[in-house]
């Protein structure tokens, strides 16, 4: 194959690199710039995809088919209250495969000990939890134990992940006791995070029937959690209100966690095409310095043009070899870019303990990106140096 009159592909590349060799530290620097926009987008892309990966494994884990209940206003704009048989009824829908609730005990707080001042509550909750909570939700014990049918009715806690950070215990003997609504608790348990649900991780969860007797809890679930076949949640969905509370249904909220954490992920799109015109500026911005290296470069080099010119090359050798030359230079940036993104993507994901995404067309685009930026960059510069006359190169270069 042949890239000009006179000169193969080999030639060609060989008198390219020996023109960036002959300014190494230029050419670096011209490379960086493209380097800087590529690894950029490709740490946009690589990051924003690793993100989605996780969240799409978090949600084939836990499930989409979980519904939460919540208490709405009433006509005149007070908060209502779900009924006490709420739970009960909810379960009764013949696609149901689970119920549970937890309920808000208003006015206790939770300190480490009994000697905090009371408006140092570190914004944890109090939540009175039946034991199958943790079945529905898809939550899971980080270290201890969950509540069951008999610490229920004593007075022991489990903190979700961030109470328990707040509060700096953990389960355990080494976790001794916590200061509950003016009572002490003991600490059996700590949860993971609980993406489904994550009011429960800046929670301390007591047992329903402790937590009306000690604590003064009306019995008035606060959030119901609802789990169904996937092919039955929309008819689920439709019937909730109702089933919940027949005769005020429009003060009954109905959502489905899955929707917020799909809303999350849009808005980390929009984010992510946010970032990526940045990373494109950048890439503009290491293309005019891959033409301003070129253009230099062909000013410097008039007497090699004239020379070779005056030996025979033809104006298309000449035009092929500077175009050439910058393409080389955008696709070193480039190949440096990818790396730099990629090692970027891998250190976040692994970080963040997400799977490692960088999608391929993400990469092939990023080499196009480079060839056409190299190509455009050097288009001109390559025309000025095919137009030389051999005398005017050999005149001027002296």
């Amino acid at each position: 194959m042949s890239a000009g009159a006179g000169l193969s592909t080999a030639d060609v590349l060989r008198l390219s690199a020996a023109g960036l060799r002959s300014r190494p530290l230029r050419a670096v620097l011209s490379a960086a710039g493209v380097a800087i926009g590529i690894g950029a987008m490709i740490a946009v892309v690589g990051i924003s995809t690793s993100s989605r990966a996780q969240l799409d494994a978090t949600l084939d884990r836990l499930g989409t088919n979980l519904l939460t209940v919540t208490a709405g206003q009433t006509l005149f704009g007070e908060p209502a209250r779900l009924p006490m048989e709420s739970v009960p009824m909810v379960g009764r829908i013949g696609s149901v495969t689970a119920a549970s609730a937890t309920g808000r005990v208003h006015g206790a707080k939770v300190y480490r000990t009994d000697l905090v001042p009371a408006d140092r509550s570190g914004g944890i909750v109090v939540l009175a939890v039946r034991t199958d909570l943790p079945a529905t939700v898809g939550a899971t014990v980080a270290d201890g134990t969950w509540l069951n049918d008999a610490t229920g009715g004593y007075p022991a806690a489990v903190l979700g992940a961030g109470a328990a950070e707040v509060l700096g215990v953990g389960p355990g003997p080494s976790a001794g006791q916590v200061w509950l609504g003016g009572h002490w608790f003991t600490v059996v348990g700590v949860l993971d995070r609980v993406p489904l649900a994550p009011e429960l991780d800046n929670a301390a969860m007591v047992g329903w029937p402790v937590a009306q007797e000690r604590l003064g809890f009306d019995g008035h679930p606060t959030v119901i959690y609802e789990r169904s076949a996937d092919s039955t949640v929309d008819a689920v969905r439709s019937v909730l209100a109702r089933t919940v509370d027949p005769e005020h249904p429009e003060q009954v909220e109905v959502s489905r966690p899955s929707d917020a954490l799909a809303a999350r992920a849009a808005a980390g799109r929009a984010f992510t095409g946010l970032l990526l015109g940045i990373g494109a500026v950048a890439l503009l911005v290491g293309g005019i310095g891959v033409a301003n290296t070129m253009v230099i470069s062909v000013l410097e080099r008039r007497t090699e043009v004239g020379l070779r010119r005056a030996l025979g090359a033809t104006r298309g050798e000449i035009r092929t070899q500077f175009l050439a030359e910058s393409l080389l230079l955008s696709l070193l940036g480039g190949v440096a870019g990818v790396a730099i993104g990629g090692a970027v993507t891998v250190a976040y994901a692994g970080v963040q303990g997400w799977p490692v995404a960088i999608p391929l067309p993400a990469v092939a685009g990023a080499v196009a990106i480079t060839a056409v930026v190299g190509g455009l960059a050097g288009f001109y510069p390559a025309m000025r140096a095919a137009r030389l006359a051999p005398t005017e190169a050999l005149a001027t270069g002296r």
